[in-house]
């Protein structure tokens, strides 16, 4: 019984590393369900067995880049060992901005993730995976003076100016210099929570 589970498991890897490869490279609209499964070396009904439809592929293959992102983030915080800054979320922002707009991510996660899921989907998989360190970040910055509702209301505020600057990155002829933009200013924003606690 292990056998087949490490099987299924395999085959799922399989299908979700082709159709990642295909999606950064060709984006969701043009891949096909039979272009994954040709790439992934399966028939197409094996693609069916574990996946519903391309959407569903995409929405797991979108979570797993999200997550890497995360992983990358949480790292940059755990080397840091100073407080939390506005320029350290400023700087850790650009730093997943910048990561997010390597080409074949950015058409994954910045130009198809909004479209394919959906504006609020794809908000809440960002959310998932960013806002605890987002959170914690303004924590920091607003003090201990600060009430609960205060911080949870800026957190809001700012995750929302992050994913307003996501968007505008992956829209961009010149992503990392959108990106460079909008963290100065965030970085503006941030000081301006702790100049008010």
């Amino acid at each position: 019984m292990a056998r087949q589970s490490e099987r299924s498991a395999a085959t799922i890897d399989g299908i979700l590393s082709a159709a990642r490869k295909l999606f950064m490279s060709r984006g969701f609209e043009a891949v096909s369900i039979d272009d994954i499964a040709a790439a992934a070396g399966i028939a197409k009904g094996g693609v069916y067995h574990h996946f519903s439809s391309k959407q569903s592929i995409f929405e797991v293959v979108l979570d797993r880049a999200q997550a890497e992102l995360a992983a990358q983030l949480n790292s940059r915080l755990a080397a840091n060992k100073g407080p939390r800054t506005p320029e350290t979320v400023a700087m850790n922002t650009y730093a997943y901005l910048k990561a997010a707009s390597e080409p074949g991510l950015r058409r994954l996660i910045l130009m198809d993730g909004p479209v394919v899921m959906g504006l609020q989907r794809w908000r809440e998989m960002d959310d998932r995976h960013f806002f605890e360190s987002i959170h914690s970040g303004i924590v920091e910055i607003m003090g201990p003076k600060a009430s609960r509702k205060q911080i949870d209301s800026a957190a809001r505020l700012v995750t929302g100016a992050i994913i307003e600057a996501a968007l505008a990155t992956g829209a961009s002829d010149n992503p990392v210099k959108v990106a460079r933009v909008y963290c100065a200013t965030l970085r503006s924003m941030l000081y301006g929570l702790q100049k008010t606690t």
